[in-house]
């Protein structure tokens, strides 16, 4: 079969361009599935590169120890620097009962310093306050992001999780070039506010759990997962909710047999459809799925199409939250934060 051809795409106004395939390494150090070896990662990234992907994701979080940001340093000594666009993220110190978040300036300064000398690089292209600290205005981080802009240490801003009126005041200190959320066939919530307000303000979006965590690949449907994986405690794919939601992944099934690709493929060109804008930043640990999550290119869907397939997973009946409590307390719904002269 051909190769698929990989579009660059623009994210913002402020002259970022990316693939319009990501890669999200985050699952390379755990989270879906135990660890991988440095030269499993190493091979699984070079891999991506060598299919047109650019874009990688990662952040000061992701693995034990910031492993993943230190596993992506050493692909990226195979790849030419000039070419990749380099994501990470800042701003989630702890994951325990809740997420614990911090957003001053010193930190952010401070874990900036820390991920460029990780990554063994000079700048960052695209960093991200990775969830919004509520007790810290908005504008005191991005000084010190505009700061590292102006120096050179970073090229561009975005944020994740963050509340329209969070976009809004962060957008008016330096321009976001993109806002990084969660968006797949099973959660759509953006649609009714961020969506707009990003559009507005020419801001791109970069989106996780475009397969929704892997569920339209199958898992926990009609494959096993790893008994480490995040999925076995996940409120959608555990008990009751998971029972009532397998319904969804049936009928995207069916319905890729006019299509001519898989499940995931479907749903993730369905995700890919949505705009120029939206990014999607599938991860995997295997060379083989990665080329298919790369295939979802090769479906061309109608706008009859994109109807037929949203219709056939109504986002009401959809059955539990789209995480645990612990995260979704520090998602955008609860982002904002309090106004600059309250700090004083």
């Amino acid at each position: 079969m051909a190769e698929v051809e990989m579009p660059a795409v623009k994210l913002g106004n402020q002259g970022l361009e990316v693939s319009k395939i990501g890669y999200g390494c985050m699952g390379l150090t755990g989270v879906y599935n135990p660890p991988v070896s440095d030269e499993d990662g190493i091979a699984v990234i070079k891999h991506a590169f060598s299919k047109g992907i650019t874009f990688f994701d990662t952040s000061d979080i992701y693995g034990a120890d910031h492993a993943n940001e230190i596993l992506v340093a050493k692909a990226l000594k195979h790849l030419p620097r000039d070419k990749i666009q380099l994501a990470t993220k800042f701003g989630c110190v702890a994951i325990t009962a809740e997420m614990v978040v911090k957003g001053t300036a010193e930190y952010t300064r401070s874990c900036c310093e820390a991920s460029l000398k990780r990554l063994g690089v000079d700048y960052i292209d695209l960093y991200y306050i990775h969830r919004i600290d509520k007790t810290v205005p908005i504008e005191e981080t991005m000084g010190e992001l505009k700061k590292l802009v102006e120096e050179g240490k970073v090229k561009y801003i975005g944020l994740s999780e963050a509340s329209p009126n969070t976009i809004r005041r962060a957008h008016a200190v330096h321009p976001i070039s993109a806002v990084q959320m969660e968006y797949s066939l099973l959660t759509r919530d953006i649609e009714e506010e961020i969506i707009p307000v990003c559009r507005e303000l020419g801001i791109g979006f970069v989106l996780y759990g475009a397969t929704a965590g892997g569920f339209f690949g199958g898992k926990r449907v009609v494959e096993d997962v790893h008994e480490s994986s995040y999925l076995q405690i996940h409120p959608r794919f555990s008990g009751e909710s998971l029972e009532r939601n397998k319904i969804f992944y049936y009928r995207i099934e069916e319905l890729v047999k006019k299509h001519g690709c898989s499940a995931i493929q479907l749903a993730l060109a369905w995700v890919l459809h949505q705009g120029d804008d939206m990014v999607p930043i599938p991860g995997t640990t295997k060379v083989k799925n990665l080329d298919e999550l790369i295939g979802a290119l090769r479906v061309k869907l109608t706008e009859e199409d994109l109807k037929e397939i949203t219709d056939a997973v109504p986002i009401h009946e959809v059955a539990g939250p789209r995480t645990s409590d612990a995260y979704y307390r520090a998602t955008y719904k609860f982002a904002d934060t309090p106004p600059l002269k309250d700090s004083k």
